[in-house]
């Protein structure tokens, strides 16, 4: 009996060990964000969410769809893959995105997400039980949805253009006009920065910033001032790199962002779960003559495990923006360039 129950102990003790280490190995997974352009009463995005079927783990959740990255497969081949024998699909363009490790009950997961806008083939739900489109900044009607992905679908919302004020070198009214504009043609995120300012003027400017952007359904964010942000109105705050390292707790606004240089900085934003973080200089500026920019290879470098948006600042135009998005950036700040 007592050798019985030894053994009875040691499979139990093994089967214990083999889940804990199932559960702390990390497995790979490539997992795509379809997304398509809608007509509406305003032109905007859908993306697609897919039903685990019946007799998988989590049978009945929906997710982005994707699986696991097979021995000797890089996460793009694993994506193209999983698309064509799940969806039917054969990927044409996928941008590189966020990475997210959760831990399941079953596993832990280190999740790849590409944003996919271009397929050939007509989705079909081969390996799915359904598919269903979710209209951006809607909640979606259809649940449960996997814990992993519910912050995917929020940093889906930030918009891909990130303008910053220069009031500092066109003048608080010229930029004030150049900043109407600009909302006029589709701006949804301003960053008011113009620290140089007197305080009266930059009060003036964070006002009608809030003013016009809230007419447009834009959000804006005050760099680094948490009172005047509160004080105006405005949506949130941004924080300079200096700021977000003292910070111990993301500060009380909806929307709050920060400026980023390095590996150490990038982790406390996502520690603070922060909604987006700009990182640069990406190219030389005007902004920082002394800085020659980090180059696009590093950019990727620092993003490529990233768990919220990041944005390329730093010598950035318009026509960049595919280039940033096939570095794994969320979109592009300006700061001269956006109006």
């Amino acid at each position: 009996m007592a050798v019985r129950q030894g053994l009875g102990w040691q499979s139990s003790h093994e089967a214990a060990s083999k889940q804990a280490q199932e559960v702390t190995k990390i497995v790979e997974v490539s997992a795509a964000v379809l997304l398509r352009n809608v007509a509406d009463a305003a032109p905007r995005q859908e993306y697609l969410l897919a039903q685990r079927p019946v007799g998988k783990v989590y049978a009945g959740y929906w997710e982005f769809p994707g699986g696991k990255v097979e021995p000797g497969e890089t996460l793009r081949e694993a994506l193209d893959r999983e698309l064509r024998e799940e969806l039917g699909i054969a990927v044409q363009r996928a941008w590189p995105w966020l990475s997210r490790q959760f831990t399941y009950p079953h596993a832990t997961v280190r999740l790849k997400f590409f944003r996919v806008d271009a397929w050939q083939g007509t989705i079909a739900p081969i390996e799915h039980s359904g598919f269903a489109w979710i209209k951006m900044g809607e909640t979606p009607l259809v649940e449960p949805v996997l814990p992993a992905n519910g912050p995917i679908m929020q940093a889906l919302e930030v918009p891909a253009v990130y303008a910053v004020t220069n009031a500092e070198e066109n003048g608080v009214e010229i930029e004030l006009a150049r900043l109407k504009t600009a909302l006029a043609n589709g701006l949804r995120l301003v960053q008011v920065r113009d620290k140089t300012l007197s305080t009266a003027a930059r009060q003036h400017l964070c006002v009608q910033s809030v003013a016009l952007a809230h007419r447009y359904g834009a959000q804006v964010l005050v760099n680094d001032d948490v009172e005047l942000a509160r004080a105006t109105g405005a949506d949130g705050v941004h924080l300079s790199s200096v700021r977000l390292m003292q910070c111990r707790e993301r500060p009380p606004f909806p929307c709050v962002g920060a400026s980023c240089h390095d590996e150490a900085q990038l982790a406390q934003a996502a520690t603070l779960a922060l909604d987006f973080v700009v990182l640069g200089p990406t190219l030389p500026t005007p902004t920082h003559p002394d800085a020659k920019g980090i180059g696009w290879e590093t950019f990727a470098h620092l993003v490529e495990r990233a768990p919220l948006p990041v944005f390329s600042l730093g010598g950035m135009r318009p026509d960049m923006i595919e280039t940033a998005w096939a570095h794994g950036a969320h979109g592009i700040a300006l700061m001269r360039n956006w109006g």
